[in-house]
């Protein structure tokens, strides 16, 4: 009985997902990359392109779902029509061989889908414009094409696999992998990457973990490390905030102070450390910090006597007047 419900499913699935090609669409020959934390959960994609923001075509996911890269002549729809399909409970494998089997350009096309299993299936066209190919691996996937060699997809896979760290930094040494085989045969543009929770909160807000894009830049990959490790530091800030709105000070304080220093040289995250500081009575460290902070902008200053009417200036009026003289 399951079996024929599926094929019932299945079969009118088939017309609901027709593809149609297009000689119009988008030539994003690319490299990408899908992916799995087996100990977070996590769930990752990401890509880089001599294509103006590569991001915006290429790269699908949904929490508790899965991820889509769809690429070569692409066509976008295989993202969300991926992941509809994935979420009623196709395999990969299955909601990927049902779209290209009613897509007439699916010899053009390059393909993953991972689901939040950790399961993939990946497709590349028999047209795709060489060099091109993928290579799988247990919680991951990746593909290639219109490189300068066939070395690519190898070079990936072996630095996702061999890399410690969190998703990112892994997927980021798949990325600077397909570069030290020289990537795409044109040269680079646009880079994204795009992580989601592998289990889904019924919160959309709190289901992205990261969702960065370089639209157009020299080197895109340089210029997305460095928006990781951005990213990375606004993290700790965003987790100081809420450790302030509870009224820990000193777990904020130790949170700005990794912030700071993913990020030192911006005034921001010196500040709320030494407002942090302040609250914790430590005003011999805070005020060689504010004074170099008011120096370069005096708004900083203005800033300082209004957190006191919020409550997160906690301190006298005397100790006030002595930062608002600095």
């Amino acid at each position: 009985m399951k079996n024929v419900f599926f094929l019932f499913f299945f079969g009118s699935t088939l017309g609901v997902f027709s593809q149609s090609f297009k000689k119009s669409e988008p030539f994003t020959h690319t490299y990408s990359i899908v992916a799995r934390d087996s100990v977070t959960g996590e769930i990752g994609v990401a890509v880089q392109s001599h294509w103006f923001s590569v991001g915006s075509v290429v790269t699908y996911g949904k929490a508790g779902v899965g991820v889509v890269a769809t690429q070569s002549l692409v066509n976008p729809s295989y993202g969300p029509k991926g992941l509809s399909l994935m979420e009623q409970g196709l395999s990969p494998k299955q909601a990927l061989d049902a779209l290209l089997a009613n897509d007439s350009g699916e010899m053009y096309r390059q393909v993953a889908f991972m689901n939040a299993n950790g399961e993939v299936s990946t497709h590349t066209g028999s047209l795709c414009i060489a060099e091109s190919g993928h290579k799988k691996g247990k919680n991951f996937s990746v593909q290639a094409n219109m490189m300068l060699s066939n070395t690519v997809w190898d070079a990936m896979a072996k630095a996702f696999e061999s890399t410690k760290g969190s998703l990112s930094e892994r997927i980021l040494a798949a990325l600077k992998a397909a570069e030290g085989e020289k990537g795409d045969i044109r040269g680079k543009q646009s880079a994204a990457i795009l992580i989601v929770k592998g289990k889904a909160t019924g919160n959309s807000w709190e289901d992205t973990i990261m969702d960065l894009r370089v639209e157009d830049s020299n080197d895109p990959i340089a210029e997305l490390e460095r928006l990781i490790k951005i990213h990375r530091a606004y993290d700790f800030m965003n987790q100081g905030d809420l450790a302030m709105e509870k009224g820990d000070s000193k777990m904020a304080e130790e949170l700005y102070l990794k912030a700071q220093t993913l990020f030192p040289e911006n005034l921001e995250m010196q500040y709320w450390y030494a407002i942090n500081l302040l609250n914790n009575k430590d005003f011999e460290r805070a005020k060689p910090i504010l004074t170099s902070i008011f120096k370069k902008d005096k708004n900083w200053k203005t800033l300082t006597s209004r957190l006191v009417k919020s409550n997160l200036l906690n301190i006298s009026e005397k100790d006030l007047e002595a930062v608002m003289k600095l």
